[in-house]
């Protein structure tokens, strides 16, 4: 089963649909086999280097009060909490430009370690420790974190590598429909859409099996 998980790493959404789909695949072990790929999306492609204070960004995007922030917040921690995943809404105070840590992540599947250990650093450095992601301080380190070369990452980081691989592949996203993330894509086919529970992504994944085994 070929999974593409649409997302951007300054998306709360997509770490709990990520923890839940975890979940979900470790009780689907012994029934279906996965190849996953991380496919790139950004939530803000014109945002500038320096980014954003993140609740004047969402009141000018989204048209919400401090108080809606707020009770959002909570519940994205609150939910992140049960998966297991750290969200410190004191350090996040800026959201930035990702499109770099596309680039990196683009890099990092021709690599042996792959893109999820990578992907999820990168939402840790961002959401646990409010850290800026679109740095490349902070990406080449994160990327000697999970194994990959730290000079080779510094080197797709200073040149335009993998740029145009990256916007390609947001076209061909955007042009199939996806609007927004995270987008769970099974064998090109089926779509799951945002952070559900681990139970839907089980029901789902299960009798999407089921259905392309009877075909």
């Amino acid at each position: 089963m070929r999974i593409d998980f649409v997302s951007d790493v300054s998306c709360p959404w997509c770490v709990i649909g990520l923890k839940s789909l975890e979940k979900a695949l470790a009780n689907l072990q012994d029934e279906i086999e996965v190849d996953m790929h991380f496919q790139p999306f950004e939530l803000n492609p014109g945002m500038g280097p320096d980014g954003q204070d993140i609740f004047e960004h969402i009141a000018e995007k989204y048209g919400s009060t401090q108080e809606q922030q707020d009770k959002s917040r909570e519940m994205i921690r609150e939910r992140g909490a049960g998966l297991g995943f750290t969200f410190d809404m004191s350090a996040r105070g800026r959201i930035y430009n990702t499109f770099d840590a596309h680039r990196l992540l683009h890099w990092a599947e021709t690599q042996p370690t792959g893109q999820k250990a990578l992907k999820e650093k990168l939402f840790e450095a961002y959401f646990t420790k409010g850290e800026n992601p679109g740095s490349h301080e902070v990406l080449v380190r994160v990327a000697g974190e999970v194994g990959l070369d730290q000079d080779a990452a510094r080197q797709v980081l200073a040149s335009t590598t993998y740029a145009d691989e990256v916007r390609q592949a947001e076209y061909y996203w955007q042009r199939a429909g996806i609007r927004s993330v995270p987008a769970i894509v099974i064998n090109e086919r089926h779509l799951i859409s945002g952070g559900q529970p681990p139970e839907v992504f089980e029901q789902a994944l299960r009798k999407i099996a089921r259905e392309e085994a009877m075909a």
